[in-house]
């Protein structure tokens, strides 16, 4: 379904989001829910997770978060965003893998485990997102607990236990921020859906974001489990919905000025993103896209990149993307994804040549971002390393 096709009413307001019930994996058209003006309280921080103390039992002596967390000179304590698999040997009885997020964790103490050498057992602190799905808190029979976490490594497991003491433990409901769609003209499959009783039984919808030409920004899933409606505040034949648990898919405070600028479509200058701070580039990035380009990619070729504004992570994809693909484009949104564009495709391929200008600026500002997966190297130099592996010529100057 085009949403340039649905952007068009007769009132003297722009339709700047649409409701619409996507198939699971994108392939259908969608189906058109309601057409709203505007929606409140859709940005929002996410609230922290409650503190949780977890003791991962028997971790392999022999895994990269033990070698990180144990080490003598200089120990890891805080591991950051993390992920929990919980793999089961038997599928077929246990259901799928799990997957738990660990928020801002932190290792507390480590000591070897009584009884077995070979292993040691950590005791952390961090904010615990349980699996909603496929019965999360039960446990498989015969379990594997893998966890992840990028500071250590990025793109495998990082280590490794037998057991987690503290992982199924009563959780407190977080408190619900309710989202509310000013001016909605109601499509009959929303209608339907309002004539029932509390709670509502339906799947997640799509809250499509576009910008003045109707052109879909980006996309937030809402959980309408419990919606009601009243006339709007607008007039007419409208009516203002209120989704009371609409899920954690939520854009952040950042991102709502970074909207207001792609609400007049794609950027068109180089470097608009700079006077945002790092969540804003964040969020800048979710919204380019990985072209334009050929059908068989370009090779060769000079391209510069302004390096006067890369003083984060963000900062730095944003000015290559630029560089290589022009404004509003992105050549990979994190490194693993440039080095899949680096590899070839669609996109600018090398060989080429990047001269990189005032490159001190994100050699000094990255030094401290080093990621252990990358061998010591700081983002700023995995990520030169990486063009050059490629076989792009990098002028720093």
């Amino acid at each position: 379904m085009r949403s340039e096709e649905h952007a068009g009413w007769e009132r003297d307001f722009p339709v700047r989001y649409l409701l619409v019930r996507e198939d699971i994996d994108g392939e259908g058209e969608g189906v058109l829910w309601g057409r709203c003006a505007e929606v409140e309280g859709l940005f929002t921080d996410p609230l922290p997770l409650p503190r949780e103390v977890l003791t991962l039992r028997g971790c392999p002596r022999g895994s990269l978060l033990v070698q990180a967390v144990a080490a003598v000179a200089e120990p890891v304590r805080l591991l950051g965003e993390g992920m929990l698999s919980i793999e089961p040997e038997d599928p077929s009885n246990d259901g799928p893998a799990r997957f738990w997020d660990l928020e801002d964790t932190a290792v507390l103490a480590q000591w070897p485990t009584p009884g077995d050498p070979g292993c040691v057992d950590i005791l952390v602190g961090t904010g615990v997102r349980e699996d909603d799905f496929w019965g999360g808190r039960r446990l498989p029979s015969s379990p594997r607990f893998d966890l992840w976490f990028p500071s250590i490594r990025g793109d495998s497991p990082s280590g490794g236990c037998r057991s987690i003491d503290g992982l199924l433990t009563p959780r407190p409901r977080r408190p619900t921020r309710p989202v509310h769609l000013i001016g909605c003209e109601p499509a009959a499959p929303l209608l339907a859906l309002l004539c029932r009783p509390l709670p509502q039984q339906s799947g997640p919808i799509t809250l499509r974001c576009l910008d003045r030409h109707g052109r879909t920004m980006t996309r937030h899933r809402l959980d309408l489990a419990t919606v009601e409606a009243r006339p709007s505040v607008l007039g007419g034949a409208l009516i203002d919905v209120t989704v009371t648990d609409p899920g954690d898919d939520r854009p952040t405070l950042a991102a709502r000025a970074v909207r207001e600028v792609w609400s007049d479509g794609v950027p068109t200058r180089p470097g608009q993103w700079a006077r945002f701070d790092a969540e804003g580039r964040s969020a800048w990035l979710d919204l380019t896209h990985g072209g334009p380009y050929g059908p068989e990619g370009l090779s060769g070729g000079t391209y510069h990149l302004d390096g006067q504004h890369v003083t984060d992570r963000a900062g730095l994809l944003l000015a290559l993307g630029e560089a290589l693909l022009g404004p509003g484009a992105n050549y990979g949104r994190d490194l693993d994804a440039m080095t899949d564009c680096l590899a070839g495709g669609f996109s600018v391929v090398p060989p080429f040549t990047l001269v990189w200008h005032h490159a001190d600026i994100a050699r000094d500002a990255l030094a401290g971002h080093v990621l252990h997966h990358g061998g010591g190297l700081s983002y700023f130099e995995l990520t030169v390393h990486l063009l050059r592996e490629y076989g792009v010529t990098v002028e720093l100057r």
